[in-house]
């Protein structure tokens, strides 16, 4: 299996800025329905020599069915318990880049887990957002009016997604290559981390790893936010 050594070294022999020596993700990356988390987070990892792993195959594979399956016919309580062993078996042993589902972040625990992590926070725009979702596999908290669905979803999400984020990159009117790109440089060794340097200016929270960003001190491990 090519990826991380138990030293925090990538296929290439160089070490990954941040890589936890114990088998911990170089990257988690989070973001709601449509950012390209799956998308981007497998470009990453090719760029990085890493494995990717996101936690909707995981529970797939251990229900033996499609996400949207296990919605319609076991409700969503058993697809939030399966998420949550899910995010918590790789986050605490993925030794790559690792895509977290849209919600698994409205669990108390794992926001707890991904404290002080290298969480990457895909920040995405309402309008992108409900474009991708719509163009995409089908969305089973979406069902119903899209729109409106979107709308309420990003109100709760978006505050917990900033509050996570150790870096916040973008994603509207750019190619998954570029924004993968950019996540790469800034996980590389004296990668620009915490820094905006893609043209995009500072995000709305702050500059990261400089100072606070209203949820915590990226690059610092900000405080899981209470809701």
């Amino acid at each position: 299996m090519h990826g991380q050594s138990a030293h925090g070294q990538s296929a290439h022999g160089q070490p990954v800025h941040g890589q936890p020596v114990h088998g911990q993700p170089a990257a988690i990356l989070i973001g709601p329905p449509g950012a390209g988390k799956t998308t981007v987070g497998a470009l990453v990892a090719g760029l990085l020599g890493l494995d990717f792993m996101d936690t909707d195959t995981v529970i797939e594979a251990a229900a033996g069915k499609p996400v949207s399956d296990i919605f319609v016919q076991d409700g969503e309580d058993a697809f939030r318990a399966l998420e949550r062993r899910a995010a918590a078996h790789l986050i605490g042993s993925h030794p790559g880049v690792l895509a977290l589902g849209g919600g698994a972040i409205l669990d108390p625990g794992t926001r707890e887990l991904l404290a002080g992590r290298r969480v990457v926070y895909l920040e995405t725009g309402f309008v992108s957002a409900v474009h991708r979702t719509g163009l995409d596999a089908p969305r089973p908290l979406l069902f119903g009016n899209p729109r409106a669905r979107m709308k309420t979803l990003l109100e709760e999400r978006l505050p917990v997604y900033a509050g996570l984020a150790w870096i916040t990159v973008p994603t509207d009117d750019r190619e998954p290559k570029d924004i993968a790109g950019e996540i790469a440089a800034r996980l590389a060794p004296g990668g620009q981390n915490g820094h905006r340097q893609n043209g995009h200016g500072q995000n709305g929270h702050g500059q990261n790893g400089h100072g606070q960003n209203g949820h915590g001190q990226n690059g610092h491990g900000p405080a899981a936010p209470s809701s």
